[in-house]
């Protein structure tokens, strides 16, 4: 099929809803098997549009897996972007696009900003970031990066949708609102109203405890008490980590007013998991830990959701992250924006995905767009538990006057970001 014909077909069965965008890529996918088409392209074809998309990740210190069942990855966001790249260049031999990606690494002592700034000076400003806030910060106010157009696929922090928001950095990570509203809307459903909240003491614990007692007040619902764990969690791996879990867990829960549910902030993995079947009253546990808010689950299989998690484990031999997804879907972003317009310019790419033409599909049955306010994707929210999908908020019922998926996170009214202004 000529691009011509491609871009008419897109226009005829209007691809911007994300139904349309999974029906076309299903009949490409169709066509390919059928017509042998080989593996997407790893140059560009003569005369095609070149777009070059920057990575930048940084080997961050992490504690190790609490479970051997989780594997030590270094490769993580960075596998999900490769991927994009190849589905970017599926679609773009065919209308004359290339797409490539440049991999900016640093180690853990390292200085990320410099590595950026050279490659910005080589003009790459299409940017997927898998960064801390500090140094997501520090590469957006880089002079050189003023006109970047930069995608957040690490970061939860509210505050770099709130006060520390740029105009040059779009975030596709939900934030820790819009996870605690996405959780609290599911036990207002199931009318489990009463919250017993147990938290650790890192910054990023104390986030997600704000964004919790937020979403308590703004869902009605009632945090009974709120405990810090203040324990050694020890560790299960030794011969008699699980006798001392088994005997702190029961003390750091019981005591407390009824509660339905306990909603724990353990961000860093300090000792969450351990709540799970050893809590003084058996009540379920969600948060960080047990039934979780995710952008993505590697046991999610709905809206053809298998195919991209099959795709992706052929690549890289392991299940799909959460970082990966966020990663790919920020490449796919730029990828949409510039199938659409045929332009790869920075101010193209981001007048486009600000624009009410843009929809990106990200296999969650709902085409996913931008908040103008704070740059934050509107998408639905996954609700697992460790092995299996639990529900998908928003949840029936919570009503918005524009968008649905505002009902998540911080609505325009409530935004504390003055973009425009920056």
């Amino acid at each position: 099929m000529t691009a011509w014909r491609l871009m008419n077909l897109g226009k005829r069965i209007t691809l911007g809803s994300a139904a349309a965008a999974a029906l076309l890529l299903g009949w490409l996918a169709t066509v390919q098997t059928a017509r042998a088409i080989p593996e997407a392209p790893t140059e560009a074809a003569p005369g095609a549009l070149v777009t070059k998309i920057m990575f930048v990740g940084k080997r961050y210190a992490e504690p190790p897996p609490l479970s051997l069942l989780d594997k030590v990855l270094t490769d993580e966001g960075l596998q999900g972007a490769r991927l994009a790249i190849k589905e970017n260049n599926m679609t773009g031999r065919l209308v004359e696009q290339h797409f490539e990606l440049v991999e900016v690494m640093a180690g853990e002592t390292e200085d990320i900003v410099p590595k950026v700034r050279a490659e910005l000076a080589n003009g790459h400003k299409l940017i997927v970031a898998d960064l801390e806030p500090s140094d997501l910060l520090a590469v957006a106010d880089l002079a050189e990066a003023k006109n970047a157009v930069i995608f957040n696929a690490r970061s939860s922090s509210d505050d770099l949708r709130q006060q520390e928001c740029r105009v040059n950095v779009f975030h596709i990570t939900p934030n820790w609102a819009m996870r605690a509203d996405a959780l609290a809307q599911y036990l207002i459903w199931k009318k489990w109203r009463r919250w017993l909240l147990v938290y650790g003491t890192t910054p990023g614990d104390k986030e997600y405890v704000a964004a919790i007692k937020r979403a308590a007040q703004k869902f009605g619902a009632k945090i009974v008490e709120e405990r810090p764990y203040e324990f050694d969690a020890g560790s299960r791996r030794t011969d008699s980590g699980h006798q001392q879990i088994q005997t702190q867990m029961p003390l750091l829960t019981q005591g407390a007013p009824e509660y339905d549910v306990i909603f724990v902030s353990d961000v860093g993995e300090a000792f969450g998991d351990y709540l799970m079947f050893r809590t003084y009253e058996p009540r379920p546990v969600v948060g960080s830990q047990g039934l979780q808010a995710v952008a993505w689950h590697r046991s999610f299989e709905q809206y053809a959701g298998t195919q991209l998690q099959n795709r992706f484990e052929k690549q890289a031999k392991r299940v799909m992250t959460e970082r990966d997804y966020t990663a790919w879907l920020g490449v796919r972003v730029v990828g949409e924006a510039v199938t659409r317009t045929a332009k790869n310019t920075p101010e193209d790419v981001n007048a486009y995905i600000l624009s009410k033409d843009f929809e990106v599909a990200g296999f969650k049955g709902l085409g996913l767009t931008f908040r103008s306010w704070d740059h934050q994707m509107r998408q639905p929210i996954l609700l697992s538990g460790p092995r299996a999908l639990v529900s998908i908020s928003p949840q029936e019922g919570f009503l918005h006057q524009k968008h649905v998926a505002d009902t998540l996170g911080f609505d325009e009214p409530e935004t504390k970001c003055r973009i425009s202004k920056k």
